[in-house]
């Protein structure tokens, strides 16, 4: 365990239960684990990692999928240790706070860029580094969206590493003052340590409350019925998006920084 990849390629396994040679070149990230359970079961592949801090399947197509948990550390964790394999693409695929009276659950948002108020990000690059998607990915979602005529957004994301602000109306009306179209806990942080890393990065996100009103909070019992309409929706968006771009074998990437 002497050099950078080695670590990689050694955590990878500890942390997702799959060997880093097994995974596909098409990554889906996510926080739930029913998503992976959802991958499981339609293309009858096993589920890796189970009973540790996160779990993973991958399919024939050359998709894999791994739930990395809550967070930005988590984020950045996971995107540093796929770097040892050099995945095509990233799509993470989570649920996000819609901020704008225009976002209503169950519509999605396809980030343009995201606002870097975690933290986590400032160890990769200066806080005047944007933390932005690769367009070509997120052309192949959008046409996907299109196809399906399925309700989108596009707009900027507030990512922050604090939970419990719902209640904070200083930090209500910053978020007005900065535009955001979502808040969430982990898009800025993949889409720069994506960068850091070479990784080709997107966001799907599904709006699964509408936190700035109180009657807006997520509930146990809302996030259940969210779940139920919507998520096999959304984890078949992102299976589609990544491998038709597989098979199409289209580049996402055209130069190197």
């Amino acid at each position: 365990m002497d050099n950078k990849e080695k670590i990689k390629r050694n955590w990878l396994k500890r942390y997702t239960g799959t060997v880093p040679d097994d995974y596909g070149k098409w990554i889906l990230l996510t926080n739930f684990q029913n998503y992976v359970e959802k991958f499981s079961e339609k293309f009858n592949v096993q589920v890796n990692g189970i009973g540790g801090p996160m779990t993973s399947a991958t399919n024939e197509n050359g998709v894999s999928i791994i739930n990395f948990g809550i967070g930005s550390a988590n984020a950045a964790t996971i995107m540093d240790l796929l770097a040892c394999i050099k995945p095509k693409g990233a799509l993470f695929m989570g649920k996000c706070g819609g901020l704008k009276k225009t976002t209503e659950l169950g519509h999605f948002i396809l980030p343009t860029a995201a606002i870097r108020g975690e933290g986590t990000s400032d160890d990769y690059f200066p806080k005047e580094v944007p933390a932005m998607p690769s367009f070509k990915l997120h052309k192949h979602v959008s046409q996907v969206l299109v196809e399906k005529e399925l309700e989108y957004r596009t707009g900027v994301i507030y990512t922050t590493n604090r939970r419990v602000w719902e209640h904070d109306e200083v930090f209500k009306n910053y978020l007005k003052r900065v535009r955001a179209m979502g808040i969430d806990m982990e898009t800025a942080t993949i889409f720069i340590t994506g960068f850091a890393n070479g990784i080709d990065r997107g966001a799907l996100l599904l709006v699964s409350d509408t936190p700035m009103v109180p009657e807006g909070v997520k509930t146990e019992e809302s996030d259940k019925e969210v779940t139920r309409k919507y998520v096999r929706l959304h984890i078949e968006i992102g299976i589609e998006a990544m491998t038709r771009i597989g098979g199409e074998g289209e580049k996402i990437k055209h130069f190197t920084y």
